[in-house]
């Protein structure tokens, strides 16, 4: 399992509409500006998660993007799911139930299977309102002399 760009976008995307919730929509070119990736990406990356039902979207001169529920409802597993679709660590995981052929007689199944477990229960442990906090308190320390 290896996470793709459109993955880490899709997670900082519904970051930044999170610490930048106001109930006002977000024109995507604000998004765009402030994490560095161009509207062209993020065009591909919106629709997918607006059809998952994550995002609301307005037309026009106040158009944009916003959370269509709290931040803390949304989980990294949730989102990194609906981008990059199963997140299983083998092929053989990914059809459930399992499909391989040497299932019966595969003597590390038990290890992958521990492992996609531990994957899914990890991403879903972490809440986009808590990577959102963290941001923000990041953001807190950034500071001159």
């Amino acid at each position: 399992m290896k996470i793709s760009t459109k993955g880490l976008y899709a997670l900082r995307v519904m970051v930044d509409l999170a610490i930048n919730d106001t109930g006002e929509f977000i024109p995507l070119k604000n998004v765009s500006a402030r994490q560095d990736i161009t509207i062209k990406y993020l065009e591909q990356i919106i629709p997918l998660l607006s059809k998952a039902g994550y995002l609301k979207s307005s037309r026009g001169k106040d158009g944009g993007y916003r959370l269509s529920r709290p931040a803390k409802s949304y989980t990294v597993g949730d989102i990194l799911r609906t981008v990059e679709g199963n997140m299983a660590p083998v092929k053989c995981l990914e059809d459930n139930p399992n499909r391989c052929l040497m299932r019966a007689d595969c003597s590390a199944l038990s290890v992958w299977v521990g492992l996609d477990r531990v994957i899914n229960e990890y991403l879903d442990s972490i809440r986009l309102d808590e990577l959102a906090e963290n941001k923000k308190s990041m953001e807190g320390l950034d500071y001159s002399i």
